[in-house]
């Protein structure tokens, strides 16, 4: 029987960024799947502040040449892959010095907020599916992290609900309290259009605050995962409401074996049996 096929998407992930919530669950989740017996691939910003020396970063030749469009403008699209030993594990690294500027993390080197935080959660998220097709891997289940993977969702139930690499994959989208400081650009709208999406009924009519914007990846996800216990109120009354399966909050020495079981079960929801 094949292996199953799961592809994590996270903004964060250590070694290459300090250790938080997100980032340390990121490097851990990963490996313990890939060695509950199941093909992963796994993708993060390659963002200005990482270090490709030290972490050993590299292009991978035969992914380049790609350029996306975005808001009638032409960017390239870099990609990097690095090792985590000693499992070997790969972490493929979207990279485009416009989007993720030197020395830079989620802010400006004077600590203001990105002005272009919607693109480049949108040049991210889009990246990613135009590198998968490109390697020719079709996910069963792609698992998305953190606020700016929220267009994640979106994009594959829309612009990419055909492409025979996604057409079959299960989203699920766990949800964080990290946020950043007021709002995306009010043209964020405009520029989900320009890519032929339908923008009538997104949450972010609203607003495109953090909240706004995880809301987005709980309304087109398939399934939802709590990221830590620190989510507000409102955000998990939304999570509630949505009527979609919900896996809580795991402790470290549960992360693993819940969420294996967790993709099981919405694989053999879809007929798609478990390893």
């Amino acid at each position: 029987m094949d292996k199953k096929r799961v592809l994590f998407i996270s903004q964060e992930i250590t070694p290459y960024l300090c250790e938080t919530e997100i980032s340390t669950r990121c490097r851990n989740l990963p490996q313990g799947i890939m060695e509950k017996g199941k093909d992963i691939r796994i993708f993060m910003p390659k963002y200005g502040c990482i270090n490709e020396r030290r972490n050993q970063l590299h292009e991978v030749i035969r992914l380049s040449g790609m350029n996306m469009i975005l808001d009638n403008l032409d960017y390239p699209l870099i990609i990097k892959v690095a090792s985590l030993q000693p499992i070997r594990m790969q972490v493929y690294f979207i990279e485009n010095e416009d989007y993720f500027p030197k020395k830079t993390f989620m802010h400006e080197l004077d600590g203001e907020e990105f002005e272009f935080h919607d693109e480049r959660a949108i040049f991210f998220c889009r990246g990613v599916l135009e590198t998968v097709r490109k390697l020719g891997w079709a996910p069963n289940v792609v698992h998305c992290h953190g606020w700016m993977t929220a267009f994640m969702p979106l994009y594959l139930k829309s612009l990419y609900s055909e492409d025979p690499h996604f057409s079959n994959a299960s989203t699920m989208f766990s949800v964080y309290s990290d946020g950043f400081k007021g709002a995306l650009s009010n043209k964020v709208l405009e520029k989900l259009a320009f890519d032929g999406i339908e923008t009538k009924d997104l949450v972010l009519k609203n607003s495109a605050d953090a909240d706004n914007v995880n809301q987005l990846g709980v309304q087109f996800a398939d399934t939802i995962g709590i990221g830590d216990q620190a989510i507000n109120a409102d955000l998990l009354s939304y999570i509630e409401k949505s009527g979609k399966p919900i896996l809580e909050y795991q402790e470290e020495e549960d992360l693993v074996e819940a969420h294996q079981s967790f993709y099981d079960k919405v694989l053999n929801e879809k007929g798609v049996f478990a390893d």
